[in-house]
């Protein structure tokens, strides 16, 4: 136990730290990190798909994914996106394998799901000053392992009722609670520490604006988490890899980023509209 914990602290601690540097120096230092873990995301995903009898395209969801991750870079952008939807739906009619038809559905899953989450995520960064966008990225992931963190404890302490019993039995709606208060907790921590941290820096947002991103943040984690448990347990997987020793895979580290990165990026569209 001892041993697995020390291991995984000392991946969990330079990975952390190179995120936050990564974030920090902003644009494609960050883009390019965000790509390349999406691709990965991928890779697992297409993995697991495949354990529980979906399988998707070898190609078509990597470009996919490339197509929406580059998307506000690209010129022309819908018309490449018309163009891989062209050469896909071809690709799959005359294809003679038994599954192309369920690779219809599970390559545009594939190839959509991480990518649109992972975009979210670094058009948050682009918000606002290079010092604004680090720090509401920063705030989104705190969040998200605030809410994590305190879900898994309060779960264990005072969990009784099941939220997704028969995706994931250990998960309860006491968590969930619990998770609410540390996506909260997580938020206070950023903004109680940036300001020291940053020299003349000023909150792009107030604490009462930001508490919806909280919220958001901790309902729509623990979903992203629960669809993957869905996945893997249909693939009778424990774990997306073991890319990351003693975490898992990326997707198990992502998992709950990749749709509370959605929801808070629609939220802070709005308030910067």
């Amino acid at each position: 136990m001892m041993n697995n914990l020390l291991q995984r602290t000392l991946v969990a601690l330079p990975a952390a730290i190179l995120f936050i540097w990564m974030a920090w120096l902003g644009d494609w230092y960050f883009k390019g990190m965000i790509i390349a873990i999406t691709l990965l995301i991928q890779f697992e995903l297409i993995r697991l798909l495949d354990g529980a009898l979906t399988p998707s395209d070898s190609i078509f969801p990597y470009s996919f994914g490339l197509w929406v991750l580059l998307s506000p870079e690209l010129p022309y952008v819908f018309e490449i996106g018309l163009v891989l939807f062209l050469l896909f739906v071809s690709r799959q009619t005359f294809s003679t394998s038994s599954s192309s038809i369920p690779k219809l559905s599970s390559t545009f899953f594939a190839g959509l799901y991480a990518p649109l989450g992972m975009l979210s995520l670094m058009l948050i960064d682009d918000f606002g000053t290079n010092k604004e966008g680090f720090i509401l990225t920063i705030s989104l992931v705190v969040m998200v392992w605030g809410a994590d963190s305190f879900a898994y404890f309060g779960g264990r302490l005072f969990g009784k009722r099941p939220l997704a019993p028969t995706i994931s039995p250990k998960k309860t709606w006491e968590g969930l609670m619990f998770g609410y208060f540390g996506s909260v907790v997580g938020l206070l921590l950023v903004y109680s520490l940036s300001p020291m941290l940053i020299e003349a820096f000023s909150m792009p947002l107030s604490v009462t604006q930001m508490i919806p991103m909280a919220l958001l943040a901790a309902t729509f984690g623990p979903i992203g988490d629960l669809l993957e448990s869905k996945i893997k347990r249909k693939a009778n997987i424990k774990d997306s890899s073991g890319l990351i020793p003693g975490h898992g895979g990326f997707f198990d580290r992502f998992d709950a980023l990749l749709l509370a990165a959605p929801a808070s990026y629609v939220y802070l569209r709005i308030l910067f509209a």
